[in-house]
């Protein structure tokens, strides 16, 4: 199963993890790293539940940027990494951004509900499996991310805990790309001939 296999993987990694996520002010200041429009591929199309029991599908978001991030609860990184999603979740909304996470517990929604209701998560949460994990390229450690653009396109993928600042700053390159200003009319995060509105 997942989860025993798994285990082991974010465990012994979390320390040099949690290394890098603290590293010097010169990792800070690195470049995000998405990838160049070409060498992006599209994104698999999945259909899972959510906790309402609601079939969700990543086409749903098509036109959207999302964070689709693998996850379970009994791991570390992954604990850290949730409130900023919920954070991210908030703030870049309305600019055409969501969180996806898909929970890859063995255990299923008995563990994620209380889990996801204690930390407020607010953003849809998938019950995962290996058949999602293999469409995605095996998932072999948790956590596991993938930064996808309004065409659906992978443009980062990140194995492990990387910075907040990283997510941020591929987040905000994504919106304020071009492609998405063209897509929700915006120029500079700004609607177009207008304030932005909170």
């Amino acid at each position: 199963m997942f989860r025993s296999r798994r285990r082991l993987s974010c465990g012994l990694v979390l320390a040099a993890l949690l290394l890098a996520a603290c590293g010097s002010a010169g990792d800070s200041a690195r470049a995000a790293s998405l990838k160049p429009d070409k060498d992006r591929k599209r994104a698999p199309n999945f259909s899972l539940r959510d906790a309402s029991g609601n079939t969700v599908r990543l086409s749903d978001y098509q036109g959207k940027i999302v964070l689709l991030n693998f996850w379970a609860t009994w791991c570390g990184p992954c604990r850290i990494e949730i409130p900023w999603f919920i954070e991210f979740e908030q703030k870049y909304k309305d600019e055409g951004f969501s969180v996806l996470g898909v929970a890859m517990d063995e255990d299923g929604w008995s563990v994620v509900r209380p889990y996801i209701s204690r930390m407020k998560v607010n953003y849809r949460v998938l019950m995962g499996d290996d058949e999602i994990a293999a469409l995605y390229g095996g998932v072999e450690a948790l956590p596991t991310s993938f930064l996808i653009d309004r065409e659906g396109k992978v443009a980062s993928v990140h194995v492990g805990l990387v910075r907040k600042a990283t997510y941020e700053n591929e987040i905000t390159q994504l919106l304020e790309s071009p492609a998405s200003r063209a897509a929700d009319g915006t120029f500079g995060g700004k609607p177009a001939g207008g304030a932005r509105s909170e």
